[in-house]
């Protein structure tokens, strides 16, 4: 089903398309709706729909400068424009930023839906077109593609003469000329190993990347992309990054069977540092094991300080958990129970020893995390620990499985984490403001002082939930208490608890809990009911 979001200041008309449309019955799903094009804009950064139907004249940010802003940042989105100005230059201007259709008021229900059908038929076509493999083959055949791909793969590697960089780029038609630089290394991978699955993914990203402005990207090896971010200050330059990072992971989604890890390097601002910023990426690339996507920034690890690459260590155990993978653990055990083997006789002294050398390795790996294993785990450093784990070979299995999950999951809980504080932060803001419908994406990400696309990517990684859902569930749970334990009417609820529109309250109310909030009080009262006789 394709996704669409609504965008218009008049409520009746809102409430109008979204009541007497039937959604479900052409394949859409109704995600949501705003009554201004600023809040518009911080919610789509969040829900990414297919199709987006907006008003043109709207307060704060009308619907042509909606469209605009959206095609650069997410050009898969079908726009349907609805006006009730029949003026040529209106219409000029919305074909120049590619809108799909464009419906004058008054409209009919039918004609909103054939404009949706159409634009169902054309993203069917699109994404068909996309997912030919060959068309991506084709393309970077090309001499000219080659060259480029192969004059930025030595630009992010330090392998150029940079005194002549921009002169060989502008030859090649390509622009390098900006203030501030980052790198983005995105590696799509399959969970059931179908290399069709991924070439699709792949080729779905290939063919949206050229769309991305102040973005040059090539794909290194089948499945790793490359994006060379610019940008004119700091703050836009990561604005963009996270934007990107998130199209890619937006897009990838599209196939339940594919993930990506997207690594992100440091700012600079020479082009001689790119390289700098792409062996971040690269690291951070190298020690990130997960079963889902995640968006993971130098930012958020703090890699000059926690550099697991830069340990200097002969153990070859502590190597091995720089970068093994829970699926590992079975043979790191074997090759433990192996040299116990080759040793008949002597359990107890080789157990110990081996035990010693992998809680030694875990030691160094959790302090170079900052962290001190005799407080994230006191009991393993003990004497007894190792006494009891070499009783026997089932207890000496269980307790080296002990071990190496411990390791494993502080190691990749740390690469995330230091945003808790910043969760709780922004938690306790939307549980103060949850009933101002101005509290949106982007005033929260200002009031924790990260950028919105950067909030959003951490918080729905570190809360496994988006923004827009936790919001969403605050201010439901709170209707329910007010539904609960007032005599307030539903609209006034609605209002209170932060929905400009008490009609959109009884929908989300109902898409949430499966009753409206007339059905809810009435449950409630019949459950006391029935607990009272």
């Amino acid at each position: 089903m394709y996704n669409v979001f609504l965008v218009d200041d008049e409520t009746i008309l809102l409430e109008g398309i979204r009541s007497k449309i039937d959604w479900e019955s052409i394949g859409l799903n109704f995600v949501g709706e705003a009554t201004d094009g600023e809040i518009a804009l911080s919610m789509l950064q969040e829900l990414k729909p297919d199709i987006l139907i907006t008003d043109v004249k709207m307060p704060f940010m009308d619907g042509l400068e909606l469209s605009s802003r959206i095609k650069k940042t997410q050009p898969w989105i079908k726009i349907i424009i609805l006006s009730g100005h029949d003026e040529f230059e209106y219409a000029k201007k919305a074909i120049s930023i590619g809108v799909e259709d464009y419906i004058l008021k008054p409209f009919t229900a039918d004609e909103v839906i054939e404009s949706l059908k159409k634009a169902c038929i054309q993203i069917d076509k699109e994404r068909s077109q996309l997912s030919d493999i060959s068309k991506m083959k084709e393309e970077l055949k090309s001499q000219n593609k080659l060259m480029q791909k192969d004059f930025l793969n030595n630009l992010v590697h330090g392998e150029l003469d940079f005194d002549s960089v921009f002169e060989k780029s502008a030859n090649l038609g390509i622009d390098l000329q900006s203030n501030f630089y980052r790198i983005l290394i995105s590696k799509i991978e399959s969970n059931n190993e179908d290399p069709q699955e991924l070439q699709h993914a792949c080729s779905l990203i290939n063919s949206y990347s050229s769309a991305w402005s102040h973005a040059l990207s090539f794909f290194h090896h089948n499945n790793l992309l490359v994006c060379i971010l610019k940008g004119k200050d700091k703050s836009e330059l990561e604005e963009n990054t996270f934007h990107i990072a998130e199209t890619i992971d937006h897009i990838v989604s599209k196939n339940h069977n594919c993930k990506v890890i997207s690594a992100i390097g440091r700012t600079v601002e020479n082009i001689k540092e790119i390289s700098n910023s792409y062996a971040d990426a690269k690291k951070i690339q190298e020690i990130t094991k997960s079963e889902k996507s995640v968006i993971i920034s130098s930012d958020d690890i703090d890699i000059n300080n926690t550099d697991l690459l830069n340990l200097k260590e002969n153990n070859p155990l502590v190597e091995r958990l720089k970068y093994a993978g829970k699926s590992e653990i079975p043979s790191l055990i074997e090759e433990s129970l192996a040299l116990i083997r080759n040793n008949p006789g002597q359990f107890q002294f080789f157990a110990s020893y081996l035990l010693v050398d992998l809680i030694f390795a875990v030691s160094k790996l959790v302090e170079n995390f900052g962290g001190d294993l005799k407080k994230e785990n006191p009991e393993m450093i003990q004497r007894s620990f190792i006494d009891n784990a070499v009783a026997s070979e089932e207890i000496f299995v269980s307790k080296m499985q002990t071990i190496l999950n411990f390791a494993l999951d502080y190691r990749d809980s740390k690469l995330t984490s230091r945003y808790g504080t910043i969760i709780l932060k922004a938690k306790d803001y939307i549980e103060k403001n949850y009933s101002d419908q101005n509290t949106t994406l982007t005033s929260v990400a200002e009031f924790v002082c990260l950028s919105p696309n950067h909030f959003s990517t951490i918080f729905s990684q570190e809360c496994n939930i988006t923004f827009i859902e936790y919001l969403t569930n605050v201010r439901i749970e709170h209707a329910k208490q007010l539904i609960k334990n007032t005599e307030m009417k539903g609209y006034d609820i609605a209002y209170e608890c932060g929905f400009s529109d008490p009609h959109y309250f009884s929908y989300i109310f109902k898409k949430n809990t499966g009753l409206t909030p007339r059905e809810y009080k009435s449950s409630i009262t019949t459950a006391e009911t029935g607990a009272t006789d």
